[in-house]
């Protein structure tokens, strides 16, 4: 009974979800099932309902897409252009998730038709989707000098060149690696394992373990 000389909009949330595999950053998405654009590449959304706040909206789509909770996730931006959407006037609250790669579920991937495509190999997405990746990547990469965010894309345990490699890949250079490693060993909360990954070489190498607990204690991160 109310506004009803105002026009209506659409809510909708758009999942920019990061994964890291073969050394590579990689971003999730799938061939869009639904007018307009049915078959162009596209990030994975939703609609928001009437009875959900934009966070619990953004969370239910990545349980659909992926069955995993407690997930690593940021608002990244409110995508307005009036004209972004041929089909109707739809407002879009992008958000960047963080999951590692072998947590998700085959099966599930094959079920919504998604796949993983490396970060700077991306296709033209639908609409504005490439602005929100890329938006998305801009926060990550400031945020992962000063957060140990990098960690959700790990497998619990890791070797630091893994975990080298990762930081390479979202911040889009090389990294000293003598000065990188002597950083990382000053860190208590990356803690050394007596476990040894030997699938590199023949020597292997130690695999490391995040210890958040400790790193809630040291407020002075910084990468």
């Amino acid at each position: 009974m109310y506004y009803n000389e105002y026009s209506k909009v659409w809510v909708s949330v758009d999942c920019i979800i990061f994964g890291f595999d073969e050394g590579k950053l990689k971003v999730l998405i799938g061939r869009r099932q639904m007018d307009p654009g049915r078959g162009e590449w596209s990030l994975y959304g939703g609609f928001v309902a009437a009875d959900e706040s934009l966070d619990d909206a953004a969370r239910r789509t990545l349980y659909e897409l992926t069955g995993m909770k407690d997930v690593f996730m940021r608002q990244v931006e409110t995508f307005g252009r009036v004209n972004r959407d041929p089909g109707e006037r739809v407002i879009s609250v992008a958000y960047y998730a963080l999951i590692n790669v072998k947590d998700y579920n085959e099966e599930l991937q094959k079920e919504h038709g998604v796949e993983w495509v490396s970060s700077d190999e991306l296709p033209h997405l639908y609409s504005d989707h490439n602005e929100m990746v890329d938006k998305a990547w801009r926060l990550m990469m400031q945020k992962i000098r000063t957060e140990p965010i990098g960690f959700k894309l790990l497998p619990e345990l890791f070797t630091l060149t893994q975990l080298q490699r990762l930081y390479e890949s979202v911040v889009g250079h090389e990294i000293d690696k003598r000065n990188f490693r002597k950083r990382i060993k000053e860190m208590d909360f990356i803690q050394k394992t007596d476990k040894i990954d030997k699938k590199g070489s023949k020597r292997g190498a130690y695999l490391y373990r995040f210890n958040d607990n400790v790193y809630k204690e040291d407020p002075n991160f910084k990468l």
